[in-house]
């Protein structure tokens, strides 16, 4: 089966309130990157987590990006499997203030 690499240049003014940087895996997807770009002029702290239903699975909490770099959550061939239904969720403790990129393989199981 051919593998549907995708890249999903998500929202570019994350902020204090939750937003989708990935919708909802439609069958079983695989990330292989999320990076996090702090574009604010001063350090913020990230959350990124993994929800299914009303349950959130954290795989970064209350994290410190400082201003003008970024932060890659996956690295070293790691990989994340979600299910039909997941997303991945992002917020900031500051307006406006990261930029994300999600990176997976769409539709790995039929």
């Amino acid at each position: 089966m051919a593998q549907n690499f995708r890249n999903q240049l998500t929202h570019t003014a994350i902020g204090t309130s939750p937003v989708d940087i990935l919708a909802q895996a439609d069958t079983f997807d695989t990330v292989v990157g999320i990076r996090m770009v702090n574009v604010a002029a001063s350090a913020v702290n990230v959350d990124v987590y993994i929800v299914n239903s009303s349950n959130n699975t954290y795989l970064i909490k209350n994290c410190p990006v400082p201003a003008g770099s970024s932060l890659e959550l996956i690295d070293g061939g790691a990989k994340i499997i979600l299910k039909s239904g997941d997303k991945i969720t992002a917020k900031s403790d500051t307006a406006s203030s990261l930029n994300a990129v999600v990176s997976f393989i769409d539709n790995i199981s039929s």
